[in-house]
């Protein structure tokens, strides 16, 4: 249709985390909804629970919830819940631009690789012809998935102003690393 906004609807949950906008994804069951309840009880708010809609304007994702959606939450176990009625009204946003994708994930082996530690399981997510960074977390009994979500948001920004920790922590090594071998050619540069 000529003149139409591009859009998509996607499954997930789509919260706003310290002005930023996250779409928390993964399969049906893995938990999104109860952190999304997590996210909430920590003063966050919600945009859309299970169904997202997506739109393109002035070249950001924009996503709300469906009118019939707008403001309920499904958990399982506990069924539908009214947010706005839970949390209050500003525990609702209207729409958000979004800015992160995080996917939960059940794990299927244990990734411990040292580049995985140093750099997490970063990625990129193409919504609308939009590249938006995505992070993978599996799911592991005693993660505190709240705290995870708060720490990339806050990590995304310091990403959008300039700052990465991994490449600071991989020049402040490399720094020791050239200082150790200047103090080993000293030693055996001096006469003895």
């Amino acid at each position: 249709m000529p003149g139409s906004i591009p859009a998509v609807t996607l499954h997930g949950v789509f919260m706003r985390v310290y002005d930023t906008g996250v779409l928390l994804a993964g399969a049906s069951g893995v938990g999104k909804s109860e952190l999304a309840l997590e996210l909430l009880a920590r003063g966050h708010q919600l945009v859309a629970d299970d169904a997202v809609d997506f739109s393109l304007r002035r070249g950001f994702v924009v996503g709300r919830a469906p009118r019939l959606l707008r403001g309920f939450l499904e958990a399982r176990s506990l069924g539908i819940l009214n947010i706005s009625r839970l949390y209050g009204p500003h525990s609702v946003a209207g729409h958000c631009k979004l800015d992160l994708v995080l996917r939960l994930e059940a794990p299927r082996v244990v990734w411990d690789s040292g580049l995985e530690r140093l750099g997490g399981r970063r990625s990129m997510a193409t919504i609308l012809g939009v590249e938006l960074p995505e992070i993978t977390i599996p799911i592991r009994l005693g993660h505190n998935l709240a705290v995870l979500v708060e720490a990339a948001c806050r990590d995304l920004h310091l990403r959008l102003a300039g700052y990465r920790a991994d490449a600071d922590l991989i020049e402040r090594q490399s720094r020791e690393i050239r200082k150790q071998e200047l103090r080993e050619e000293r030693k055996h540069d001096t006469p003895t």
